[in-house]
């Protein structure tokens, strides 16, 4: 049986991801108060970056952006897109 969680991100209960995505309290805090759903939408946003911005993951700079925009993404309710970026779908 799939364990459920009141998700911080969506405001309601959903499935939790299955296991914490980093090893550290920034990824046990994850696991304890977003859902896999919101989590899924981060790896969304976070590809979107990564594209937009053409970051390179193996400079230190462009993870620590990752990491802040995962933060306000998952905990600040901050919705932010790559400047001049337009959905086209």
């Amino acid at each position: 049986m799939t364990e459920t969680l009141i998700c911080h991100k969506l405001k309601k209960e959903l499935p939790r991801l299955g296991r914490p995505p980093f090893p550290n309290a920034l990824g046990q805090r994850i696991y304890d108060t977003i859902s896999q759903e919101a989590w899924d939408q981060w790896i969304g946003r976070q590809t979107m970056f990564i594209n937009e911005y053409k970051l390179n993951l193996l400079e230190p700079k462009a993870r620590t952006f990752l990491m802040e925009e995962m933060q306000k993404f998952l905990f600040e309710d901050q919705d932010n897109k790559p400047e001049g970026y337009r959905d086209i779908s």
